[in-house]
């Protein structure tokens, strides 16, 4: 048997708390300079996101390219304002509020009602589809903004044990798989180069070129973009794509988006822009359902952002804070009209890993690039006219990131364990599938496989079962909560132990530093 030299013992690797590595936590802040930069990066990141929900909704509610302009500022609009509000009165982390992709099908449902086919009229038929969906998605905002506010979020979450939420934070990023690779094969000669230059630039130059300060990685995202969006140029105008079917036209060259030519130079969203919302009950709770699965998602991203920012765990009583001011975000989504819900942008957590800076003025910074190329329409249509599948490339690093801020929780838990085995693999296994099924029996069939006499409970439980994230954190949490729950070794097996002195905000003298409020507000919250 051969014995390990001193000082070469095999040891295990340390419990952190905080995450190391990170050269910017929430608190600190680089230069301006590097910080404006690193906001338009942030910006560019949960740009494509936009464009991708206002693709798929706006022409289903009869809307032209002018109308998807039109949507596509005024979510810019609506998220610059949530992100400072949600840095500066909610979580205080370092999180971009944007629309959400769960809100696409309760909006697609809503579009596609037979009451709107008697509009032969399309900007009619649109303004009349978007008082619909206004009418709900403001409806839908109660939930959060009761159960953030009231603190009932604070009683859900501080069951939560690392274990149970390995499952919820990793799967908000992976269950965003098929926007990832599907979106860039599309057009696999710019995406797959954006893929292997980011990779390239974040991950190896550092090693080969060692530089005073980190440029490479830090703005991988800028640089690929630019380069691989310059080649994109030079084949459109070399005529690669001239004689393409118009679906490979749509996705490789870069002048087909429609939105520089429908977007105006100056236009100031306003509430109520498309008219007096409407309400149809029905629709209202299946919007309540997105607005649920946001809630969880969001919960899981508060998680992530709080371990890419250097903070310590973020203290249940924060999390039911930033959900109410989650509730907030939807509601003004609802008042403007921008045709989603909000949610927190899972890219732009991924980033905050890729650049090492989870500084919260950063990320106010990329609010306020949300709010000026809002306003300025034909400024904000070039960058959105990014092609997609070079948005899909960024995807792929990006929400893998995300997803490793979960892996990274099971440092806390006990992985020879066989009852924390079966909690991770059948959660994760149940995540996937779940919605898996219930997403092949919709293209199959044309409903979900939930199919009651009640059309729009069948529709609210596809809703909350397509959610990858959202069904692998009830599986985890409910196991976690009844399985050997009386066993002595459980509370340890499960990383409770660790979060313990999270469990209120004043047992930990850094909650302050990272989660109170400015100017004093803190107090004024009893829930804090």
């Amino acid at each position: 048997m051969t014995v390990p030299a001193k000082g070469d013992e095999l040891v295990p690797h340390p419990v952190k708390d905080q995450l190391t590595g990170i050269d910017y936590c929430v608190n600190s802040n680089p230069s301006w300079l590097e910080a404006v930069i690193l906001g338009f990066q942030h910006f560019l990141v949960m740009i494509g996101t936009t464009v991708i929900i206002a693709t798929i909704i706006v022409p289903q509610m009869g809307g032209g390219n002018v109308e998807k302009a039109q949507v596509i500022q005024t979510m810019l609009f609506v998220s610059g304002v949530n992100t400072l509000l949600q840095t500066w009165l909610g979580t205080r982390l370092p999180v971009v509020m944007r629309g959400s992709f769960t809100y696409i099908i309760p909006a697609l449902f809503v579009a596609l009602a037979t009451r709107f086919n008697v509009y032969v009229n399309p900007r009619q038929r649109f303004k009349n589809t978007m008082r619909a969906v206004q009418g709900a998605v403001m409806l839908s905002a109660i939930l959060p903004i009761l159960i953030g506010f009231l603190g009932l979020w604070r009683i859900v979450v501080r069951f939560i044990s690392p274990l149970s939420a390995v499952p919820l934070v990793t799967l908000v990023g992976l269950g965003l798989y098929e926007h990832g690779f599907p979106l860039l094969a599309q057009c696999i000669e710019i995406g797959l180069p954006e893929l292997i230059i980011l990779v390239l630039l974040s991950q190896y130059t550092p090693h080969f070129y060692k530089l005073n300060r980190p440029i490479f990685d830090r703005f991988a995202v800028l640089i690929a973009v630019g380069l691989v969006w310059a080649y994109a140029a030079l084949l459109t105008v070399a005529g690669a794509y001239k004689n393409s079917p118009p679906q490979t036209q749509f996705s490789c060259r870069v002048d087909r988006s429609g939105l520089i030519s429908g977007a105006s130079w100056i236009r100031f969203p306003y509430p109520w822009q498309w008219g007096t919302p409407s309400l149809h009950v029905g629709e209202a709770i299946l919007m309540l359902a997105a607005a649920f699965v946001s809630v969880v998602e969001s919960t899981g991203a508060f998680i992530a952002a709080a371990r890419f920012g250097s903070a310590t765990h973020t203290p249940p009583s924060v999390l039911s804070r930033g959900v109410g001011w989650l509730g907030i975000a939807i509601l003004f989504d609802g008042l403007w009209g921008t045709g989603s819900g909000s949610t927190v942008s899972v890219e732009n957590v991924g980033l905050l890993a890729l650049t090492r800076v989870g500084s919260r003025r950063v990320i106010q910074i990329s609010a306020v690039f949300m709010l000026f190329f809002s306003i300025l329409g034909k400024f904000g249509a070039v960058l959105a006219s990014i092609p997609l599948p070079i948005v899909g490339a960024l995807y792929c690093v990006l929400f893998a990131l995300m997803s490793s801020a979960g892996l990274g929780l099971l440092q806390f838990c006990n992985l020879n364990s066989f009852r924390t085995k079966f909690i991770l693999g059948f959660s994760f296994f149940m995540g996937l599938s779940v919605p898996q099924y219930f997403n092949g029996y919709v293209l199959t069939s044309g409903h979900g496989p939930v199919n009651t006499h009640s059309l729009w409970f069948n529709k609210l439980m596809t809703v909350i079962f397509t959610s990858p994230a959202t069904v692998a954190g009830i599986v985890a949490l409910f196991l976690d909560m009844t399985l050997a729950r009386k066993h002595s070794l459980t509370r340890k097996d499960s990383g409770r132990h660790w979060w313990a002195k999270y469990r209120t905000f004043e047992r930990d003298p850094r909650s302050e530093e990272f989660y109170g409020l400015p100017f004093g507000l803190t107090k004024y919250f009893p829930s804090v």
